[in-house]
This record gives structure tokens, sequence and C-alpha cells, in this order.
């Protein structure tokens, strides 16, 4: 292994960053990064390192792998904290995940009732139609322009969805229908079988099922199934071997530092 260490100068005076590259097996070439503090005290993750120094400073804006406070982030915490203080209503912090789909109260299909003196006039109600109230169309577009990145800033690409998925609607674009299929499997527990009605490719604002994504019919097949079983065993069986490389790359690791240790030790019996 090849380490490198020196002083931090995002963190206060005498921590050290070290980065430990790795010379063999399957992870060869990739790094670890550790701290030290002033007394030597060595640390592995960022939660450590936020629980060790506590409310010195903030470590929000803290890249724990470079050891740079990154400037973009620490910006914007310094405007949603400035908004924060001049902001006199302060509310509670919306917590909610549920998707920004908007439900409309009924102004049809609403119980009536007519009241005259004949005595066989009765309330007309259809319960099932009182329950079921209009849900906007095409509201999933509302999550386009919506883009993830890691604590780097890097751009996370967007998983790739089979060719045989085809969007439906007005400007239905990857990325709508994504976060179509997406947000039906979040809703709802019902099989996702596409928008069953030939019509729909006509007319979408008459004949849109709203409960289902907004792409055509779909079937799965049994040898889309086995594909996929395929990948997945795959993926575990690289991430199982990543797991022994880590695993014996630490091993590896604190039997050197315990050479390196023994060798100090009989250095100062010498002495």
């Amino acid at each position: 292994m090849e380490k490198k260490r020196w002083e931090c100068l995002a963190l206060p005076k005498g921590w050290q960053i070290e980065e430990v590259t790795r010379k063999s097996g399957l992870s060869a070439g990739k790094s670890d990064v550790y701290y030290f503090s002033p007394t030597g005290k060595k640390f592995r993750s960022k939660p450590q390192l936020a629980r060790y120094l506590g409310n010195q400073m903030d470590l929000s804006s803290f890249d724990f792998r470079t050891g740079k406070m990154l400037m973009s982030k620490l910006n914007k915490n310094r405007q949603r904290l400035r908004y924060d203080n001049n902001n006199q209503t302060k509310g509670k912090p919306d917590l909610n995940t549920s998707l920004p789909v908007r439900q409309t109260a009924s102004i049809f299909k609403q119980p009536v009732t007519k009241v005259t003196n004949h005595p066989s006039n009765k309330v007309k109600t259809d319960p099932q139609k009182a329950v079921d109230q209009p849900r906007q169309l095409f509201w999933e577009k509302k999550l386009g322009g919506l883009d993830a990145f890691d604590i780097a800033e890097e751009l996370v690409k967007t998983m790739d969805l089979p060719k045989g998925l085809q969007g439906v609607g007005p400007g239905c674009t990857d990325k709508t229908l994504l976060s179509a299929i997406a947000s039906a499997l979040h809703n709802s527990a019902a099989p996702i079988t596409g928008q069953l009605s030939a019509a729909v490719e006509k007319n979408p604002g008459v004949w849109l099922n709203t409960s289902q994504p907004l792409c055509k019919a779909f079937i799965v097949t049994d040898e889309d199934i086995r594909k996929q079983e395929e990948l997945v065993y795959s993926v575990r069986k690289k991430l199982e071997e990543a797991l022994m490389a880590d695993m014996l790359a630490h091993v590896e690791e604190a039997a050197s530092e315990g050479d390196s240790l023994e060798e100090d030790n009989d250095d100062m019996e010498t002495v």
C-alpha cells in the first residue's frame, strides 16, 4: 500500500488527512481516506468526525474524500440561513414524501337530494362515484428537469428503460416515462400494465387511465424475468468480490500497522 499524509486546512489546526492507495487485489488503484486528530485519534468516516467535533464546526459542506469545503454548498447554506433569519413566520419543515399529484374536489357525481312533498322521493347516492375524485393529467411533467447529484456535485446517471416501453401523451420524454413508472410503483400495489386502451394514443386527455403510468401496454415475458435474475446475480457476485477484497485490504493494513508498532517497540528497547 502507498500512504500519503498532509495537513487538512479545512479542519482546526493539527488535523491531518491520510490517503491509502491499494497496490494489489481486485481493488488495486482504489484509495481510502482517514483523518487524524492532533492527539493521533483515527477517523474512518464523516459521521465519526462530526460526532467528535460536535459543535466546534459545521461539516455540512465538508467533502470527506478531498478534505475541502465545497464552496457551492457553503454558499447555499449561507443563503438558506440568511433566508431563515429574515423570515419572521418560520414554519415546520416539509417532510412529506408524497408525490405532487393534485386531486381536485369533484363538482360532479355528488349525491343529490330533491325535496318535494311526495312521500316516495328518496336520496339517490352512488358511494363509488362519491369517493372517486378527478386526478390531474400528466402531472409527471412536474418532475422534469430535476436531476440527482452526489456529494462531489457530480451528476448521477439515471437508469435506462427497456426499448419496449413507449411513452404516451404530449411531450413525453424518457425522463417523464421513468418518473411515471417509478411513481406508479410508489403509489399503488396494483400490477403495472401501462395504458390498455388503444384509444389513448389518439386522445390521451380523454382515455388516459390515471392509475397507470404514461406508457403503452407492455408484457413482461419469462425471458425478461430470466435476464433480470442473471443481472441481479452478476451484480451480487461483483459486490461479494468487492467486499471480500475490502476486508482483505483492511486485514493487511491492520497487520502492517501491527508490524510497524512492533518495530517501534524494538527500537525503543534497543535504546
